[in-house]
């Protein structure tokens, strides 16, 4: 690895950086929104994760989505319900099943107010052509797929008690 010298290590020094910001910025951008909504900010990552979902999932999927136990899962389920945003249907293959729903206008709603308040976050990328735009979209798939694998590992090494408990 090039040392923090060379104009490598300067960049990754200042990636770094700016990856913390940017996180920072997407976390209190994300709780405003959720405050906005008169939502908890894990229920509005959610909901953004059901809408890109194909077709009503179990809580099951809803706790895999999110990184929820079932139980917070079904609690998360159970105030999306509450708001109107999600509906519990029986499978119609499996009447055992139970899936949640999105609820198609609630969702609109909701996507209307994320573009109303994150404002024309397209016009960011104008300047950029098309390698350049390639490289962050791939930049984001593999920090989506590193996260995963890290968020899997903490939850492998959770302690079994809360610190100083």
């Amino acid at each position: 690895m090039a040392g923090t010298g060379s104009a490598r290590g300067r960049l990754l020094a200042e990636l770094s950086t700016v990856s913390r910001r940017y996180m920072a910025s997407y976390a209190l951008f994300n709780q405003a929104v959720a405050d906005h909504l008169g939502l908890h900010p894990t229920d509005l990552q959610c909901l953004n994760l059901l809408a890109l979902e194909r077709a009503p999932v179990t809580t099951g999927r809803v706790a895999e989505l999110t990184g929820l136990t079932t139980g917070s899962a079904t609690r998360l389920v159970d105030r999306l319900e509450r708001s109107g945003y999600v509906v519990r249907e029986r499978d119609a293959s499996d009447r055992r099943r139970v899936l949640v729903a999105t609820v198609p206008e609630r969702i609109a709603e909701f996507g209307r107010a994320w573009e109303r308040l994150g404002g024309d976050w397209a016009a960011l990328f104008e300047d950029l052509d098309d390698t350049e735009l390639a490289a962050i979209v791939r930049h984001m798939r593999r920090t989506v797929a590193f996260s995963a694998d890290r968020i899997n590992r903490l939850r492998e090494t959770r302690p079994q008690s809360p610190p100083g408990g």
